[in-house]
């Protein structure tokens, strides 16, 4: 019967794999539960079809597998497929909802990753993870030290002059606890070694990647930022225009109608929190800079600071940035600052 297949919804599982198949009209030929090895084996025998999962982990790594099989292989982000769902869920269900969403001509899909974006992907995950628990540590140093009745700052220099700090006499500190600090602080160097290590790797990265090299042009977008949209957006043609991939970050306001009545609330915090989160801090930088801009950013960023807070003006940069980055990516061109004189928010 797999030559009737057009359609495959397979429901991703760490060990067992569910499958829905449809024809072209909808009819249901196949719903069944594979091991790995046996879903691989299954699909190399169909003939060429679509198949759809959700972007979930593995997922990048099976659009590849399925494309070299001459497969059309597919994502759909979860919360589109959700909706879907008909009865209680369960993994035939989701692989039938997977279906149902993919026979959607207004479906968005997900760009599955090459294997370069993944590896880039881990790198900044880790470098995460890693300033994660380095600030982490700095805050357990600070709060060590005041059990003890001692107040300093919680920042890296107080790591770097722990050693002389616990060593002064009048502190009257136990030397159990002054050794398990200076146990802390080496901990905190080596740790803080590894991210400079892999901050090295992203500058390095940046050298031979020319969309990325030309994405630091634009203000508030560092090597970091700049590395990680490479990482996650590509070539960010995916996306229609400059507001789906805003949109697509969590950086555009929900909106809610009713009665013909259209009110805008908050930004809405969908997709890629670390990025976003990049984007509006690099834009909180470019505001403390605001007053010294000649440029009609620094004109348009003084007249919405003068009617709406900094915290929403930051918001409304980064949108900004992230429609930038998206003329940048999808249309190769570069960043060129627009005089005061002429402006265009």
């Amino acid at each position: 019967m797999s030559h009737a297949i057009a359609l495959i919804g397979i429901d991703l599982g760490k060990r067992t794999y569910h499958v829905h198949a449809q024809d072209r009209v909808g009819h249901v030929v196949l719903r069944r539960a594979f091991t790995r090895s046996q879903l691989l084996n299954f699909l190399v025998r169909t003939p060429a079809c679509r198949v759809v999962m959700e972007a979930c982990a593995g997922a990048h790594w099976f659009v590849r597998k399925l494309s070299a099989m001459g497969h059309q292989a597919q994502l759909i982000a979860p919360q589109y497929v959700r909706p879907f769902v008909k009865t209680n869920k369960h993994d035939f269900a989701d692989a039938e909802a997977i279906c149902e969403a993919a026979s959607r001509p207004a479906m968005r899909y997900v760009a599955a990753k090459s294997v370069e974006q993944q590896c880039l992907s881990v790198l900044h995950r880790l470098r995460e993870r890693w300033v994660c628990e380095r600030t982490a540590m700095i805050n357990q140093v600070h709060g060590f030290l005041l059990e003890f009745g001692i107040s300093a700052m919680p920042s890296k220099a107080l790591i770097t002059r722990l050693p002389e700090l616990i060593d002064r006499p009048e502190l009257e500190l136990p030397e159990r606890l002054q050794a398990l600090l200076l146990k802390l602080a080496e901990r905190y160097r080596a740790l803080d070694a590894q991210i400079a290590d892999l901050d090295r790797e992203i500058a390095t990265q940046l050298q031979h990647d020319d969309a990325a090299r030309r994405l630091l042009e634009i203000p508030g977008i560092g090597p970091v930022t700049a590395s990680l949209i490479a990482a996650e957006a590509g070539n960010a043609r995916q996306y229609a225009s400059s507001r789906d991939f805003a949109a697509s970050l969590g950086l555009v306001p929900r909106q809610h109608a009713t009665g013909g009545r259209s009110h805008l609330l908050g930004i809405s915090k969908r997709g890629d929190k670390h990025l976003r989160r990049l984007l509006v801090q690099g834009a909180r930088a470019v505001l403390q800079t605001a007053e010294r801009r000649t440029d009609a950013l620094g004109l348009w960023l003084r007249q919405l600071l003068a009617r709406r807070h900094s915290n929403i003006v930051a918001c409304a940069l980064a949108n900004k940035m992230a429609r930038i980055v998206w003329a940048i990516l999808a249309r190769g061109t570069s960043y060129h600052a627009v005089p005061a004189g002429v402006l265009n928010a």
